[in-house]
């Protein structure tokens, strides 16, 4: 059956009969780019996803329901299929809200894997059971971008590992926020080559030790770009120290949106990647500027702090581009009025979140 493989790929298998009232719960936009699904009847109306079938980008939300009923369908050959799945134009997919076994998650994978789909999304799954043993060579997608967010794993510290092992190499890509376990398994997990930029954001329990248990050594050799907000960091130096035993060089190092506190005094100094060039340190609650910077640096961003004076140039690094806005010592007026300067108010609403959401939100207006 020809459309069987999108019902696999979408895991949207089985066709339902439903009222011809029910509302649709897919909808697909006029420029045929954009389709989001939401199956939150008790009865959902699978067929509607059929519409997204022309779609560049697709959402499918569960609506927490179990897809266990489905997993009669792993086993089916995606090759049989391959023609029709790779005409599709899906290059972005989001998967959210639902409870999928993970015998499934493989047959999705594997279905994707002759796709042409380059980012994969996955928020809100609880992934149940054990993963199978992996092919000789991967035979999941080719993605760039792969994101991760609220996603528990019922093999525990293993999970990335054996995820990794069903996909295609080449990942530039991985953020990973609300994780349920960032305790990987450095043994088992294979170098991530071409991985540029890691997103650790949104995991308050990381903390800086956490940070050095996932930065496995000599995993993540083309590392350039490290985002950190609202992940438990304490100092600037204890992340050093941490960047420092993984023996990562990162360009960009963002820490905002966590509260960090001064260095103790007599702490061991560290010397930070030579690699870095830009460090985040705004909505800090910085009341002053921290010791232990990096000598020398491009762009160095204090914004939306306490700061209550302008930071003389031997507390500074040589920096060529320095961000202060925000600060109360720019705008004492607003400080003493409102407690908050106006500037950072959405910024400091986001906190708790680390902006990484207002991020998503204009990278979807871009669409």
């Amino acid at each position: 059956m020809v459309l069987a493989p999108f019902l696999l790929l979408l895991l949207l298998l089985p066709l339902l009969n439903v009222s011809a009232t029910t509302p649709d719960p897919c909808e697909l936009d006029d420029e045929d780019i954009r389709c989001v699904c939401n199956f939150t009847d008790t009865e959902p109306d699978w067929s509607s996803a059929f519409q997204c079938v022309s779609a560049v980008e697709v959402e499918i939300h569960g609506g927490g329901r179990s897809l266990k009923q489905f997993i009669k369908f792993a086993d089916t050959d995606p090759k049989r299929y391959i023609d029709v799945v790779k005409a599709l134009r899906l290059r972005r997919l989001t998967v959210g809200a639902a409870q999928v076994p993970a015998l499934l998650l493989v047959a999705f994978l594997r279905g994707l894997g002759y796709s042409r789909l380059n980012q994969l999304t996955l928020e809100n799954l609880e992934v149940t059971g054990t993963m199978p043993m992996p092919p000789l060579e991967a035979t999941g997608p080719a993605l760039s971008t792969l994101s991760l967010r609220n996603v528990s794993w019922a093999t525990g510290s293993a999970w990335l590992a054996e995820l990794q092992q069903w996909l295609k190499p080449g990942l530039k890509v991985l953020n990973i926020a609300q994780a349920h376990s960032l305790a990987f398994s450095c043994a088992d997990l294979r170098t991530f080559h071409s991985l540029a930029t890691l997103d650790l954001s949104d995991n308050p329990g990381l903390g800086e030790h956490g940070l050095a248990a996932v930065l496995c050594r000599n995993k993540f050799p083309a590392l350039q770009e490290l985002a950190l907000r609202n992940a438990g960091m304490e100092t600037p130096s204890g992340v050093c120290a941490a960047l420092t035993a993984a023996g990562v060089q990162p360009r960009r190092l963002d820490l905002s949106h966590n509260s960090l506190r001064p260095t103790a005094t007599g702490a061991p100094r560290c010397t930070w990647p030579s690699a870095l060039s830009s460090l985040n340190l705004s909505s800090a609650g910085l009341e002053q500027v921290p010791e232990g910077l990096p000598a020398k640096l491009s762009m160095l961003d204090l914004s939306c702090n306490r700061l209550s004076r302008e930071p003389r140039p031997d507390e500074l690094p040589t920096v060529s581009e320095l961000t202060l806005d925000g600060n109360p010592f720019l705008d004492q007026e607003d400080s003493r009025n409102s407690g908050v300067n106006t500037a950072c108010a959405t910024s400091t609403l986001a906190t708790g979140m680390s902006g990484t959401l207002v991020l998503l939100q204009g990278a979807r207006n871009l669409v």
